[in-house]
């Protein structure tokens, strides 16, 4: 039988063989520790927690998660107001911001959100990159 686990991230400079909808142009949360302080990057993920705290004056924190582990995004009041739609009801979002790292946390202050939930749909659309994922029990399977 033929071992069919995807790697716990695929080298995105080689062909992935389990082919999903990917966000273009983003840094997996397993590589964050490469750019240096303050370097503009792109990430993206599943939205797994939003919070708005009372004592945090309108600051919105997000978690993200990818395949490679767990991203903190910081949104500030003025770009909540701008991107609130995709804050608030995207399941999946590519954020561009700033690296910020203070007492080993890794956090990225957005400059842009955008909502890419539709990339999930692909994942469930008929003979769909979903199909070929294992496990899967469509047709390409």
């Amino acid at each position: 039988m033929r071992d069919i686990t995807p790697p716990p991230f695929p080298d995105p400079r080689q062909p992935d063989p389990h082919p999903w909808p990917r966000p273009p142009a983003c840094l997996p949360a397993g590589m964050l520790d490469l750019p240096p302080q303050g370097a503009r990057i792109a990430v993206a993920g599943l939205v797994i927690l939003r919070q708005r705290p009372g004592t945090a004056k309108g600051v919105i924190f997000l978690t993200l998660e990818d395949e490679t582990g767990v991203v903190n995004v910081i949104v500030w009041r003025k770009l909540y107001e701008r991107f609130r739609r995709a804050v608030i009801a995207g399941r999946m979002l590519r954020v561009t911001g700033r690296l910020q790292r203070e007492n080993e946390v890794t956090h990225v202050i957005a400059e842009e959100v955008e909502d890419i939930s539709y990339m999930l749909d692909e994942l469930l659309r008929p003979g769909g990159p979903g199909d070929h994922m294992p496990g899967a029990s469509g047709p390409g399977a």
